[in-house]
């Protein structure tokens, strides 16, 4: 493991806390999403982070997404809050806690498997009675009767680490941890589904209970990823696996700094609104479209209309006031909404 990567990983993190970045209201939730967002990307799912945030807070279902890709991450949602539950609680890692997340994680995608072997069923997090290979062509994970004692193993070695390291302040070793517990419970395989996304959760669930900022795999280096697990397991060595990660948590970190620098300067009355290249909030459109029939309206009746909570269209109309799109007229209570004919805006009359 290079000095370097170790040293640019430290000093990311130095100046995404001195820039308090996480403490932006609903960050933490937003950053919840993104993580559940690439992690099922990385299984195949299409579903974007825009479409996942109005799944989880409206429950409105994103248009030429199947129902399986929809319910992937509804389903690991669940599973992550519950594991960010247990994280808090430092509750020991064990063979019923991971079948338990996997059930959660395979509520909704998972089914029953009859062989020789017997039946197991995947949505209630039973462990494989058959074997595995990692692709086309790829080598055989281990034999399934030998699961249920290397994962007693692996819990047992990992709750020792845990126990340890919760008493440090070694952030780079916690990391270390995580990573490695990733890479080791994929190498376990102990479901025949799922095992990526688990895998994922367990790293970002001892990294919650380490107060880190979670690891985020993006969907765009879903390849080298992959690669990085296949030189660990053909060198039989971490490092790969381990450099791979680090170098993955300080691109994605600096990017959340410049993209936070970038707002920090961005002026919404100054600067127009490209309506071709910037994402248009269903919510917002039809918002700004009610208040053009009628600004007069509360909270309550323009959720009536638009089929949402009266908090979303709060936040909404916030949103849509800092960008000047729409002027409030008038006091809070007895004004109206009007839309700016000045400012140019992709939410259309």
């Amino acid at each position: 493991m290079k000095h370097e990567t170790i040293q640019h990983l430290m000093e990311a993190l130095n100046e995404y806390q001195s820039l308090g970045i996480a403490d932006q209201i609903d960050y933490q939730k937003f950053y919840l999403y993104s993580l559940i967002t690439h992690s099922t990307a990385i299984e195949g799912s299409t579903v974007t982070e825009i479409e996942n945030q109005l799944l989880f807070d409206e429950g409105i279902t994103a248009k030429g997404r199947s129902l399986q890709e929809q319910m992937m991450n509804i389903d690991l949602k669940a599973a992550y809050e519950y594991s960010t539950q247990l994280a808090s609680q430092h509750v020991d890692v064990s063979i019923d806690m991971l079948k338990n997340l996997s059930a959660m994680v395979m509520k909704n995608t998972g089914g029953t498997y009859n062989t020789l072997n017997g039946s197991f069923d995947a949505s209630k997090g039973d462990l494989r009675l058959v074997g595995v290979t990692a692709g086309i062509g790829g080598r055989s994970y281990m034999n399934y009767q030998k699961v249920p004692a290397k994962l007693a193993e692996y819990c047992q070695q990992l709750n020792e680490s845990r126990h340890h390291l919760l008493n440090t302040d070694n952030l780079i070793a916690q990391y270390l941890l995580s990573f490695d517990a990733h890479y080791q419970l994929v190498t376990i395989h102990p479901w025949v589904d799922g095992n990526g996304r688990m895998s994922r959760l367990v790293m970002n669930h001892l990294q919650y209970e380490f107060g880190l900022i979670p690891v985020k795999i993006v969907k765009e280096d879903k390849a080298e990823y992959i690669q990085a697990l296949i030189d660990s397991r053909e060198r039989d060595s971490l490092e790969p696996f381990r450099n791979f990660m680090l170098e993955e948590h300080t691109r994605n970190i600096v990017k959340e700094i410049e993209e936070y620098k970038k707002s920090l300067s961005f002026d919404p009355i100054n600067t127009p609104i490209d309506p071709i290249n910037t994402p248009i909030d269903p919510i917002k459109r039809k918002l700004y479209q009610a208040i053009l029939q009628d600004g007069s309206l509360n909270y309550a009746e323009y959720a009536t209309i638009i089929g949402t909570s009266e908090a979303t269209v709060k936040r909404r109309l916030g949103e849509l006031k800092k960008e000047n799109a729409i002027i409030r007229v008038g006091s809070n209570k007895t004004g109206h909404w009007v839309v700016n004919d000045n400012n140019l805006t992709h939410y259309g009359k």
